[in-house]
């Protein structure tokens, strides 16, 4: 009598992805000031309605961009028979590049311009989906390379581009809060829509159709191309490097609240790039099947929700300081990490952790976000934000290399994560006792 075994593939159920989306909507949708008709309805001027229209149809084109390779990267990699070292040595030359260069594109953003920053970001697309249909495989370097500086763009040019034009058209401070979390609401919604994209442009067979993901991210990059160079008009760049510097030293180097701030953003990068890094590993290392492609969405829908959370702060009477709900946020953050690195292997548990990071998530960006409107001048955001992330990378880049070498576990980096994270926490706290108050006036809203 034959013996028949059944596979066991741990999926997640069916009916959370149907509650994510629900709770977003009705938390977007219940919104006591109806905060999302305010940034599509009620701005302040026409010019400022038409700028967060276009910016917001930008920034989720951009975002799909990016979730593509983040989606689509690795697993064409392991196609093409990288194994485990070499999949490290391309991420880690892909930190080093956002080290070494990517720490300095903020400044370089801020005396040039920002728009012009964000047009390399697609242009940097562009030239990897041409070079990759011309050369295929023997890329792999080189995309790592101009992809990176893509995703250090990403990371700071985007909002610094929207403030600074915001702040030409005169927007008010609770217009700006909803565009920073229709920003990380965007974000996350593109990611799942360029897996979604990724599935269908690469269907069952990989190799006939795996050029038809560069081909459309070619796409996407032309036509973002053209929305930026057609019709947007950037505020012009008045300030030269001495003056730059002087400002930068008076704002940055001799504040100490925007060291705490720094700090904080920094923990926030290494956790979440650690986070990326080794979900995946963290839920298999128990040898079992799962299906991943299934998790992800669950991931990014829980980010979702988490920044249609941070509205709500606002839009009714605060009952802390914004630097005390991200002390929270990120204790929470810290502990949902830490169990993680204790190494326990049970699925359902380890995703409901996951998830829990992502949530905090979701509410903590907007919130890091609006830290910076009220301490930094608009003419050196994105030098800070940038040069902020320079101990992260740094950090990320070592362990890297620590961990090809087999000199450290994985619940090793997760557990520096927690402590990143819990430090943090430390600068809200000592923030708050030298900060500025953030409360929002009654009058405006």
């Amino acid at each position: 009598m034959g013996v028949v075994i059944e596979s066991d593939i741990w999926e997640p159920n069916k009916s959370i992805y149907i509650l994510l989306f629900i709770f977003s909507v009705v938390s977007i949708f219940c919104l006591p000031a109806k905060s999302s008709a305010n940034v599509l309805d009620h701005a302040s001027s026409a010019s400022l309605l038409r700028f967060q229209r276009k910016f917001l149809l930008l920034f989720s084109i951009s975002s799909v961009m990016e979730g593509l390779w983040a989606v689509f990267g690795e697993y064409e990699l392991t196609f093409y028979g990288f194994g485990k070292d070499q999949l490290l040595n391309v991420i880690s030359v892909g930190f080093a590049v956002s080290l070494f260069i990517g720490s300095f594109i903020g400044v370089l953003s801020d005396l040039l311009g920002h728009k012009k920053l964000c047009l390399l970001f697609f242009l940097l697309h562009l030239l990897v989906s041409l070079w990759k249909l011309v050369f295929g495989t023997s890329s792999f370097l080189l995309t790592s390379i101009f992809l990176s500086l893509a995703s250090s763009i990403f990371s700071f040019g985007f909002e610094a581009w929207m403030v600074v034009e915001q702040d030409k058209l005169g927007q008010r401070q609770e217009v700006l809060n909803d565009m920073f979390w229709m920003m990380t609401f965007l974000e996350s919604a593109s990611f799942i829509g360029s897996q979604a994209l990724a599935n269908y442009l690469i269907d069952d067979n990989v190799i006939r159709n795996i050029k038809s993901l560069w081909i459309g991210a070619g796409v996407l990059a032309v036509l973002a191309v053209g929305l930026v160079t057609r019709g947007w008009q950037e505020a012009t760049q008045t300030t030269i490097l001495k003056d730059y510097r002087v400002s930068f030293h008076r704002h940055v180097i001799s504040d100490k609240r925007i060291w705490l701030l720094s700090w904080a953003q920094s923990s926030v990068h290494f956790s979440v790039a650690a986070f990326w890094i080794l979900w995946a590993p963290s839920i298999v290392a128990d040898g079992r099947e799962v299906s991943l492609g299934l998790i992800y969405p669950c991931l990014l829908g829980s980010k979702m929700l988490g920044s249609t959370g941070f509205p709500w702060f606002f839009h009714v009477p605060l009952v802390l300081r914004t630097e005390e709900y991200l002390m929270y946020a990120f204790t929470i953050m810290g502990f949902a990490l830490s169990i993680v690195a204790y190494d326990y292997q049970e699925i359902g548990l380890l995703v409901a952790l996951f998830c829990l990071f992502q949530t905090c998530l979701g509410m903590v960006l907007p919130f890091l976000a609006r830290l910076r409107t009220t301490y930094l001048p608009n003419e050196i955001r994105g030098g800070m934000m940038s040069l902020s992330l320079m101990p992260a990378n740094a950090a990320i880049l070592f362990l890297l290399v620590l961990r090809g070498h087999h000199y450290i576990a994985n619940s090793t980096i997760t557990s520096i994560a927690a402590l990143g994270l819990f430090t943090a926490a430390g600068c809200m706290y000592s923030l708050k006792k030298w900060g500025k108050q953030l409360q929002p006036s009654r009058r405006n809203l």
